[in-house]
C-alpha cells in the first residue's frame, strides 16, 4: 500500500490558506472573525502560515453546547475560526486526494456529490429489484463519535501517511477532545475514515452486494434473512474487536415490501418513496408559523423555510402531500411575497 510523503509544505502554502478560507467562510461572511480577516487577509494568512511552518500550532478551545436534533440531545463542539477551522480546511484540500480512494461508492455523508440525495437515487435503484432486495438489515453504532479510539484512528492514518510533520498536525487535533468532537469540520473525514476499512470489509468479505453507509447508520439488504443474520453477528464481532465499537440493541431486521426501509428521513419501498412522519409534522408546523408570522418574516428567510422542505419532498412522491400542505391560503402568501 503507497503511503504518501512530502505533503505538510502543501497545507501550509500560502495559496492552500487563501482557498480554505474562502471555503471555510461560506455561510459565515458575517461572522466578527471572517469580516476582520477579509479586512486584512495578508496579515492573518502570514500569522496562519508562521503557526503551521514553525509547528507552533495549538489547538483553539471549544465552545461546548447541547442542541436537540429530532428529540435527541447532541453535545456540539466549536472552534474558533481563526486559526482552527481553517486549519481544517488546509488539511483537507490536500489530503482529501488520499483519503476519498479508500472510500467504497455507497459511503455516504461528508463527501462531494455523496449527500442524502445520492445515497437515496442509489437505494431507490438497487431495491427495485424485489428478487434480490427482499429483506434488510438496518442498524447503527452506539455513540460513534465519541467512541472512536484515538489510537486505532490514528494507525489508520498511518497506513496511507508517512509525512512525520502532517501526522504532529493531524495528532494535535485529534487528542484536543475525547472521541470525535462533533462538529469539527476534520471529524467528519476521520469519520468515515475509522469505518473505510470495515465498508471494504463488508463487500468484499461478507459479500454484501447492497451495503449503504451513512455516517454511522448501516442498511444491508439481501434475499436471505438467514445471510443478513450471519452479517448481523460477523459485523458486530469485528467493529467490537478492531474498533472497539458496539451496535446498538435496536438492529433490525425485516421484509422491505410491508415496511419500507426508514432511512435518511424517507420510508423507501421497491415502488415508491416517501417522507418520514417526523420531517412531514415538522413542515406542517413550520407552515402553521409561517400563515401566523409571515408578515415579520423576510421573504429570504421565508424561501428559505419552504424551499429547504421542498428540497424533502421533490425527491419522494409526495405530489398529494405538498398539495395538502399548500393550501389556497399558504399559496396566497407565497404569491404575495414574490416566492410562486
Amino acid at each position: 500500500m503507497k503511503r504518501y510523503n512530502n505533503l505538510y509544505e502543501k497545507i501550509y502554502n500560502i495559496e492552500n490558506i487563501k482557498l480554505a478560507h474562502k471555503n471555510a467562510k461560506k455561510g459565515k461572511l458575517r461572522y466578527k472573525e471572517v469580516i476582520q480577516i477579509d479586512k486584512n487577509e495578508n496579515k492573518y494568512f502570514s500569522m496562519l502560515q508562521s503557526l503551521l511552518k514553525n509547528r507552533t500550532f495549538a489547538n483553539g478551545k471549544y465552545s461546548i453546547y447541547v442542541k436537540q436534533f429530532y428529540n435527541k440531545e447532541r453535545t456540539i463542539y466549536k472552534l474558533p475560526y481563526f486559526p482552527d477551522r481553517i486549519i481544517h480546511h488546509c488539511i483537507v484540500q490536500i489530503l482529501e486526494f488520499i483519503w476519498n480512494p479508500l472510500f467504497i461508492r455507497n459511503t455516504f455523508s461528508s463527501l462531494k456529490h455523496r449527500g442524502i440525495h445520492d445515497a437515496l437515487h442509489h437505494i431507490r435503484n438497487d431495491i427495485q429489484n424485489e428478487l434480490d432486495c427482499i429483506y434488510c438489515l438496518k442498524f447503527d453504532i452506539k455513540k460513534f463519535y465519541p467512541s472512536v479510539n484515538h489510537d486505532i484512528l490514528k494507525s489508520i492514518i498511518r497506513k496511507k501517511i508517512k509525512d512525520a510533520q502532517v501526522l504532529w498536525l493531524l495528532d494535535v487535533i485529534i487528542d484536543s477532545a475525547d472521541g470525535l468532537p462533533i462538529g469539527n469540520y476534520l471529524s467528519q473525514y476521520f469519520g468515515n475514515l475509522y469505518l473505510a476499512y470495515f465498508d471494504h470489509w463488508m463487500k468484499e468479505h461478507q459479500h454484501c452486494k447492497y451495503y449503504y453507509r451513512y455516517c454511522d447508520d448501516i442498511v444491508i439488504l439481501s434475499d436471505n434473512k438467514e445471510f443478513l443474520h450471519e452479517v448481523l453477528t460477523a459485523a458486530n464481532e469485528y467493529l467490537l474487536n478492531k474498533l472497539q465499537l458496539h451496535i446498538k440493541e435496536n438492529w433490525q431486521i425485516f421484509p422491505i415490501k410491508s415496511r419500507g426501509i426508514d432511512f435518511l428521513g424517507y420510508v423507501i419501498y421497491n415502488k415508491y418513496c416517501l417522507l418520514r412522519k417526523r420531517i412531514k409534522e415538522n413542515f406542517k408546523y413550520r407552515l402553521v408559523d409561517i400563515r401566523i408570522n409571515y408578515k415579520h418574516i423576510s421573504n429570504k428567510n421565508l424561501l428559505s423555510s419552504v424551499m429547504s422542505y421542498y428540497g424533502w419532498l421533490k425527491f419522494s412522491n409526495a405530489y398529494n402531500l405538498w398539495n395538502r400542505l399548500i393550501n389556497k391560503d399558504m399559496y396566497a402568501i407565497l404569491v404575495t411575497c414574490g416566492l410562486k
